[in-house]
């Protein structure tokens, strides 16, 4: 059974959310996490990697470190950051930013002196709410979909060898199907002492639902249209959503660990 949290509602124009993980059909552990934190109106999907049990340690780390981070900056503007907003950034952006270079310091820092966990780290795709506007920060490959008035859009570009490669050339689609490398990242929390978080802000509009994933779903719901189809099917039930999400992914093979989060913007 997945571990899951129930869709959850706020006070008006509060996000309506769900979320669960799954172990899948293939792997021995669960190295996915997730975050829904309604009071900061922040949700955040980490996929783990490491030998042993140090990806999922990874990945609970960075999660644990973006909820204490957005709750220590919640109501304190005398709060120190341990990093420097950006000025091209909104306040926003800045904060997600900020909090997931914060988690990437705390991991590099454990796996360096730990033998134990050299070489862990863990993927994060996150949005934070704040009025109108919805900021979007991500490191590696897991995604962040947005469903708008009926067609989804991907939002987040895949830090992975094989979008480095259709960057580069052309590929047909039997080539990507056979791309040798599929499951390389080349970027990551934890790899290095510092990561470059991708931002990008998006203004907020009735209805919009935004789908966080890992790879363990985008990898075997290869097509979009077919999560759009699904999640539609099951609407207005977003557990009932992220459940049949997760069963797709598992009857095509589960061949990873599936974690989803669907949040509603009333």
């Amino acid at each position: 059974m997945p571990a899951s949290v129930p869709a959850g509602e706020g006070i008006t124009m509060k996000p309506r959310f769900a979320g669960a993980t799954d172990v899948g059909r293939k792997r021995s552990h669960n190295e996915d996490r997730f975050l829904v934190q309604p009071e900061d109106d922040l949700f955040v999907v980490c996929d783990g990697m490491g030998g042993h049990a140090s990806g999922e340690i990874a990945s609970q780390m960075a999660v644990d470190e973006l909820s204490t981070f957005f709750a220590q900056s919640r109501d304190d503007d005398e709060v120190t950051w341990p990093y420097k907003p950006d000025r091209r950034l909104s306040p926003i952006e800045n904060r997600l930013a900020v909090g997931i270079k914060w988690a990437n310091w705390r991991v590099f820092d454990a796996s360096s002196n730990d033998p134990r966990l050299k070489g862990m780290g863990t993927t994060a795709v996150g949005i934070a709410v704040n009025g109108d506007t919805c900021a979007i920060g991500h490191v590696g490959d897991s995604r962040c979909y947005r469903i708008r008035e009926g067609r989804i859009e991907q939002l987040t570009r895949d830090h992975s060898l094989l979008e480095d490669y259709k960057q580069l050339a052309q590929l047909t689609d039997e080539e990507i199907k056979n791309f040798p490398h599929k499951n390389i990242i080349t970027r990551a929390l934890g790899m290095k002492e510092t990561v470059q978080v991708d931002t990008r802000r998006e203004s907020r509009r009735p209805g919009d639902l935004y789908l966080l994933c890992c790879d363990g779903l985008s990898g075997e719901l290869e097509d979009p249209q077919e999560i759009l189809q699904t999640v539609q099917e099951c609407l207005p039930d977003l557990d009932e959503a992220v459940r049949e999400l997760i069963a797709r992914a598992n009857r095509r093979g589960g061949r990873d660990n599936i974690t989803v989060v669907l949040v509603e913007l009333p």
